[in-house]
């Protein structure tokens, strides 16, 4: 079967023009294009003002009459100036971005009507891979003294590459158009409207710290740029000099440790420790006069903590030997995937940092309890990979229906949260073929899902290995070391798909150990009884508790 020709275009205001019989004596663009016998359109795209309805009505009658199989459709287009670049190619992105792109179809762009800047804005969305198609140019007959409203037609292949300069400026308007659609938080699931609601009313109305709590991959690092991003327009806007808003800063405290931590939020001077061999600026002073994201705080030593809250409260801070003390005023805004109010309890957390971090907490649904809103976010990876990338990404209506029913579905369990989503995108664009995504593409990618997601559930493996050792009598008795699903859920995932077989055997071992007695303290008594002398301050239970943490394990979540 041959594919179906879909032409394109402007409206052509001045060439189209003409109202009465004497327009047939004359090459008119958009009518042209159903005179030739060689080229047979099935589908005429026209795109208009609302004030040139009648013009259009005409030219699609015209269109009836000459080449009666030509489906003709109508796009209204508000353009404010055709003149004005970022106009124009705002709204033929908008345009190309909701056209229904078919297989089986050549797709020509006409591009004889519309101004120059709407060429020239046409020319960048196809070499972008937006709009999958020839560029045709019609023209009348050479000689004027002939009558011949046929004219001529060429498809062409353009050298776009003298438009780089162009391009260049519409990169800005561009890049601003992309960072407006990443901050439309779009979602259809009430709670978290609620909440985003409430965070858009804090964010501009408080300066008191903020805390981000919910799962890894559940978007605090996102929401916390949009939220500087929302600050930053107040500020931007207001002419009160106490809404202005520096630079956001963010880092990773689950990446420092020890002297480097102390180093990389608050600076240090020359020789205050080996290595230290000049001045350094730490992340609390970079983010003086702005806003401070610390994600995954909760990950902070205590040491830290407490400089931290000095800084917060007292708006100073002394860097690694220093006597001198750094001055800054900054918002704090922190992420965590651990619960604060149990880190505090466990003494892994300062009660009096969280106090002064709590005036704001907000609690981020995962993926799974958000499910209403895949589709919205499956369409926003689409468009950011294709803005990154320069390309036009889109699933095929089968393939779309494929991916979602499987997205949605009870074997979809989405651990990594927007993370997985984001990976699963970057491989679909990355693999499909022409930019679109079929069915064979899907197929492949929900196998792969599928295999990622099995890697917890395949620590049954370790009950294997387990079972087959062998234990003293005095232990626990053999064949009764089995890691249940709730203690899987528990244990950090990176590190049980990693641990040695060794440890894996210790691990079960333990935690039988804590299934099978009241408390931790009896627990760390049993399985210590041999070095508790040996310390000078024994703690059984303390060391238990140490040891569950390194898997993500509590006692009193197992059983």
């Amino acid at each position: 079967m041959m594919n179906k020709t879909t032409v394109i275009g402007f409206l052509g205001t001045t060439l189209d023009n003409g109202f009465n019989d004497k327009r047939w004596q004359r090459w008119r663009p958009t009518v042209s294009l159903g005179l030739h016998d060689e080229l047979l359109v099935d589908e005429l795209h026209i795109l208009y003002s609302k004030r040139d309805k009648r013009l259009f009505k005409i030219i699609a009658d015209d269109i009836a009459q000459v080449s009666p199989n030509t489906t003709v459709i109508g796009h209204h287009v508000a353009l404010t100036s055709p003149w004005d670049f970022a106009d124009v190619y705002a709204e033929l992105y908008d345009f190309a971005a909701g056209f229904d792109l078919q297989d089986n179809t050549d797709y020509l762009l006409h591009l004889t009507t519309g101004t120059h800047v709407a060429q020239i804005c046409w020319f960048l969305l196809v070499e972008a891979g937006f709009i999958p198609a020839n560029i045709m140019q019609t023209s009348p007959c050479p000689r004027p003294d002939q009558a011949d409203p046929q004219g001529r037609y060429q498809v062409i292949d353009l050298d776009v590459s003298r438009y780089d300069g162009l391009r260049e400026r519409f990169e800005a308007e561009k890049q601003q158009h992309w960072q407006t659609l990443q901050a439309n938080l779009v979602t259809q699931n009430a709670a978290y409207q609620k909440l985003i609601s409430d965070i858009e009313k804090v964010a501009t109305r408080s300066t008191a710290p903020i805390l981000l709590m919910g799962a890894t991959g559940a978007g605090k690092s996102q929401l916390a740029s949009q939220i500087y991003a929302l600050k930053k327009a107040k500020a931007d806007s207001s002419t009160d000099s106490k809404y202005a808003l520096n630079k956001f800063v963010e880092v990773n405290c689950a990446t420092l440790r020890g002297d480097t931590a102390m180093s990389v939020l608050f600076g240090h001077v020359k020789g205050a420790f080996t290595g230290a061999a000049s001045n350094r600026d730490g992340l609390l002073k970079s983010a003086d006069g702005g806003l401070l994201f610390l994600d995954e705080i909760g990950e902070l030593g205590l040491d830290e903590q407490a400089m931290l809250l000095t800084a917060v409260e007292e708006q100073r801070f002394y860097p690694l030997g220093s006597d001198t003390p750094i001055h800054v005023s900054f918002q704090l805004m922190a992420g965590t995937n651990k619960d604060l109010r149990q880190a505090v309890a466990n003494g892994e957390f300062r009660a009096d940092l969280f106090a002064r971090l709590n005036t704001w907490t907000f609690f981020l649904p995962s993926l799974k309890d958000r499910l209403e809103d895949l589709p919205a976010n499956i369409d926003y990876e689409l468009a950011r990979l294709g803005s990154e990338q320069q390309q036009q990404y889109r699933f095929t209506p089968e393939a779309r229906q494929l991916y979602e029913a499987f997205a949605m579905s009870q074997d979809a369990t989405w651990q990594g949260n927007f993370r997985d989503l984001t990976a699963s995108m970057i491989r679909l664009t990355t693999l499909a073929e022409s930019k679109v995504i079929r069915n064979d593409d899907v197929q492949a990618e929900i196998e792969r899902l599928t295999h990622l997601w099995e890697l917890p559930d395949n620590l049954n493996g370790w009950n294997q290995l387990i079972n087959g050792n062998n234990t003293s009598k005095d232990s626990l008795s053999k064949n009764n070391f089995n890691l249940n699903s709730k203690t899987i859920e528990q244990a950090s995932y990176d590190l049980l798909a990693t641990i040695d077989h060794f440890e894996a055997v210790q691990l079960a071992y333990v935690i039988e150990v804590c299934i099978q007695h009241k408390n931790q303290a009896a627990a760390g008594r049993y399985l210590y009884a041999n070095s508790r002398d040996k310390l000078k301050s024994p703690n059984d239970s303390d060391r238990l508790r140490k040891y569950l943490m390194k898997f993500g394990l509590k006692f009193d979540e197992l059983g």
